[in-house]
């Protein structure tokens, strides 16, 4: 992170398009970001400042040779960046527009910002949905929420023959559960195929520290939490939304945050794809604090896997 820290803080998404002007500028603003002034090869992770540098007609463009496994390399390689056609400065613009964008831009929109096809905006976006994900799984130590929610299309929307019958709560069938824990403002968030004690307390188990206080609702599939937390019950059907200064709202006020991105963005999100969308708004939700510029840098240097088309539209 010490990488982050001396980073160029923009203080707009103008003054990004000024610095960043080039591919050249691009390229060596991700180098000092990623590797602090002397290349890391990502063949064999050798860091030495005299890496050759293999030069095109006389002109260097980024291409290394590492002095020890002998293999060439660029900045982009083991990134999102890898294998890309599309330039690094169309990529930085997508980023910045999409980190800071608060419920995030479609790929249409993004395909018309950036002069490029629909289907690569689309790949585009992908692939910074995955590098949004959490890297870690944090254990969360503190008061934690947790409650579930349902993404789906709304009754009121379909045509009168295919609309159905019970189409809000839990039981539900053509929504897509997703599950969700917040604690200390980060939350984390799993798309899941249902909502039962089985599918939801082995996911409680392995993010939430024993012995911490979890909040939940009254659904039955939370029965049974006190044997290894401090379980306190808010019980929402008998109008009560706040129990001892406990309570669910934050990772509800979430809920709507996710909601409203979909429907009023997105329109419409695949069950195969879902879980990729919570990421994006999660990791704008855990990053909330920092500036647009800080995000962006963080974004920049959080883009350390490669995603390929095939593996973005592989059916689960």
């Amino acid at each position: 992170m010490e990488n982050l820290s001396q980073a160029l803080q923009f203080k707009s998404f103008a003054h990004m398009l000024e610095v960043l002007s080039t591919e050249t500028h691009c390229r060596v603003f991700l180098e000092n970001l990623r590797w602090t002034g002397s290349p890391i090869c990502p063949h064999c992770g050798v860091q030495d400042a005299d890496h050759y540098q293999l030069k095109d007609k006389g002109v260097f463009k980024g291409l290394y040779k590492c002095k020890d496994c002998r293999q060439r390399f660029t900045v982009t390689v083991g990134t999102m960046f890898e294998g890309s056609h599309l330039p690094l400065r169309k990529w930085f613009i997508a980023i910045y527009i999409f980190a800071s964008h608060k419920k995030g831009i479609s790929s249409h929109q993004l395909s018309r910002d950036l002069g490029i096809t629909q289907k690569t905006a689309w790949f585009v976006l992908g692939r910074l949905r995955n590098s949004f994900k959490s890297k870690t799984k944090v254990k969360f130590t503190g008061v934690t929420q947790a409650d579930e929610s349902f993404v789906g299309g709304k009754n009121i929307n379909r045509h009168a023959n295919k609309k159905i019958e019970n189409a809000q709560g839990r039981s539900v069938k053509d929504k897509t559960p997703v599950f969700g824990l917040l604690s200390d403002g980060k939350v984390c968030t799993s798309v899941v195929p249902d909502t039962k004690a089985q599918t939801l307390k082995p996911i409680i188990s392995e993010l939430v520290e024993k012995g911490a206080i979890m909040v939940t609702d009254e659904w039955t599939a939370y029965a049974g939490l006190s044997k290894d937390y401090q379980h306190e019950v808010v019980k929402h059907k008998s109008g009560e939304y706040v129990k001892n200064n406990l309570h669910t709202n934050s990772l509800e006020g979430f809920w709507s945050l996710l909601k409203r991105g979909i429907f009023g963005i997105y329109h419409q999100v695949s069950p195969e794809h879902l879980n990729r969308y919570c990421d994006e708004f999660s990791y704008r939700y855990n990053t909330r604090q920092l500036s647009d510029a800080n995000r962006f840098n963080l974004s920049l240097f959080n883009a350390d896997e490669r995603l390929t088309y095939k593996q973005l539209t592989a059916k689960n």
